[in-house]
């Protein structure tokens, strides 16, 4: 048995706001334009360690590549489509490498326009 599932949905979008420095209403913003994955948790939506990796890829792309939730939507569907879990997963960590590189501030003053 692994120690960690990443597939265990266990964070609310506040805690996943404060690991990716981001407004909580941002992330909601992105939930009500269905950019988030989908979860069925109605009470409180809570996502895993996997759904994080793609809410960080939603954020830098709308808030550091300016792309529109349209956009957005289409690059989702083209990475999921189209690339296998493993190659997937490291597209993930890429971007997650460059989001580690970008400072809490930059990302302040971006979400501010």
């Amino acid at each position: 048995m692994a120690l960690l599932n990443n597939e265990k949905d266990v964070l609310p979008l506040s805690s996943i706001s404060e690991l990716l420095s981001a407004k909580i209403r941002t992330l909601k913003m992105y939930e009500d334009k269905r950019l988030l994955p989908l979860k069925n948790n109605t009470i409180k939506k809570l996502y895993s360690i996997n759904d994080i990796k793609i809410i960080a890829f939603v954020h830098y792309l709308a808030n550091i590549k300016k792309i529109n939730s349209n956009g957005i939507i289409y690059i989702l569907e083209m990475v999921e489509k189209n690339m296998d879990e493993k190659n997937r997963n490291d597209f993930l960590d890429i971007i997650e490498n460059k989001l580690e590189n970008i400072s809490e501030n930059e990302i302040q003053d971006l979400e501010s326009f």
